[in-house]
């Protein structure tokens, strides 16, 4: 009788995955631009936030349809060398970037008086330039993992999909509109309703019509 697969993956898995407990350097993708001037983890630090990752991601089912296992098995995936997930802790000295999102300047009971003070960074990078589905994981991972805080030290996870996808700069203004909404209400779920309305968009995917297009050849 055929097995059901493990949403983890077994330890051999035919070779074609690493280890959660193993740090390769050349089956992750490279830091990018949303990582610049900001503490990288690497090593133990990266594998051991990677494994809450895993899951946070099991919980909330923060799942790749394509191959059907949960996103934190994509930075495993020797035969997708340059995707995945990097992270970095901001550092305090580079949150004045353009791209970040002050708490201290947005009202609200989310964060009283601007109390955001350990940050961690995410740059998410899908197979291909054109994966469909980076806006729906990205959003995903965002709500894992802000909504499951308790399980982390960290005050703030912000994610960004990497600028190699073509999308990217709609898929970042999707998420920093987020951010900001959960900075000034505390709630992961805030809009919720505005990312249903767009369903449409060729950049999502969700429900039974992904999961009959799931291949394991089809990029991600």
């Amino acid at each position: 009788m055929p097995s059901f697969p493990s949403p983890f993956g077994s330890d051999d898995d035919n070779g074609l995955f690493d280890g959660y407990d193993e740090f390769v350097a050349d089956d992750l993708p490279r830091p990018g631009g949303f990582l610049d001037g900001h503490d990288v983890l690497t090593g133990a630090d990266h594998l051991a936030f990677h494994r809450l990752t895993r899951d946070c991601f099991e919980e909330r089912k923060v799942y790749d349809m394509t191959f059907n296992y949960n996103l934190a098995r994509l930075n495993l995936d020797t035969r997708h060398g340059n995707a995945g997930f990097r992270y970095a802790v901001e550092r305090g000295d580079a949150a004045a970037a353009a791209d970040a999102v002050a708490p201290a300047d947005v009202d609200g009971d989310g964060f009283d008086d601007g109390d955001c003070d350990r940050v961690l960074r995410a740059e998410f990078t899908p197979t291909t330039p054109f994966c469909p589905q980076t806006h729906t994981l990205t959003i995903g991972a965002f709500r894992a993992w802000n909504g499951l805080s308790d399980r982390h030290e960290y005050d703030l996870v912000r994610v960004r999909a990497a600028p190699m996808h073509n999308q990217s700069e709609a898929v970042n203004d999707r998420l920093a509109e987020l951010e900001a909404a959960y900075l000034e209400t505390g709630d992961v779920e805030t809009e919720a309703e505005e990312d249903a309305g767009m369903g449409s968009n060729p950049m999502t995917g969700t429900g039974d019509a992904g999961a009959q297009t799931r291949s394991t050849d089809a990029p991600f």
